[in-house]
């Protein structure tokens, strides 16, 4: 596979004691996590009610897409996205496997609709007035890499920018013993066409991805990547891990004895 580039313009993030990219590039840099951090995110584009009742999933998604437009100076209805998560919402998907196995009648319409993995995107596009296109990702633990590559052919093909959101959270049930996952974890990029005639002075960094043989290293190294290892979405962490301390190479999960492989060069 030939290398595919972008630019990153922005960068939303959300863990459990860092609820901004701030936050996260803060603790990188040897800080600590934030003691008065919300517990869980709420994301401004849902109307109060909706918020309240809005599912873990959707809120960590809606949160770090919002968070990575704005540091991109993006407005959001103008952007494609692509949605990236292991499991969705698993909460949902073992009340409902529970509820049809016990009492189907009782099955509740909110719940139901919120099931589907593009409920995120769905919320997302909706309140945002956006009628570009949306796409929902999960391939196991190479979803955020399949993301960005979903991502970045979207650019080479003339998207002039793309937003890519990917989380999880915690798995539950009879299904969390066969796939495992804990607390919440998001993080958004916004990523736009390179153009090596015209730098953008909005790059954070530029990235050069390659699909190549092999497999990442088992246990990454980085204060990210350790703080979020039980979670589901751990894998997209070495590249946020690097953007926010300034590596410069990142062996990415893409699938079984592939990887992609991201070279870094910050600006």
């Amino acid at each position: 596979m030939s290398s595919l580039f972008c630019v990153v313009e922005g960068v939303g993030f959300w863990a459990p004691g860092l609820p901004s990219w701030q936050a996260a590039r803060d603790y990188v840099g040897g800080g600590a996590l934030a003691a008065d951090a919300p517990r869980k995110p709420s994301p401004e584009l849902l109307p109060p009610n909706e918020r309240r009742r809005a599912s873990e999933s959707v809120s960590i998604a809606l949160q770090v897409a919002a968070d990575a437009c704005r540091h991109a100076g993006r407005d959001p209805a103008t952007l494609p996205s692509v949605f990236a998560s292991t499991h969705g919402d698993m909460a949902i998907t073992d009340y409902i496997c529970a509820t049809l196995a016990g009492e189907p009648r009782a099955m509740s319409p909110t719940r139901f609709h919120n099931s589907v993995h593009n409920a995120a995107a769905g919320y997302w596009t909706i309140g945002n007035g956006c009628r570009l296109a949306t796409t929902a990702i999960s391939a196991l633990d190479a979803s955020f890499a399949q993301g960005l590559l979903e991502a970045l052919a979207q650019l080479h093909d003339g998207a002039e920018a793309i937003l890519l959101a990917a989380y999880d959270t915690a798995a539950s049930g009879p299904l969390g013993t066969v796939t495992r996952s804990e607390g919440v974890l998001g993080g958004a990029l916004v990523l736009s066409r390179r153009d090596p005639d015209r730098p953008d002075a909005r790059a954070i960094a530029t990235l050069r991805a390659t699909l190549v043989d092999g497999e990442p290293p088992a246990a990454p190294a980085g204060a990210l990547a350790r703080l979020g290892a039980g979670n589901a979405m751990a894998p997209m962490l070495p590249l946020f891990d690097a953007l926010a301390g300034g590596d410069d190479v990142v062996p990415l999960k893409a699938g079984p004895g592939r990887v992609l492989r991201v070279e870094i060069a910050h600006g």
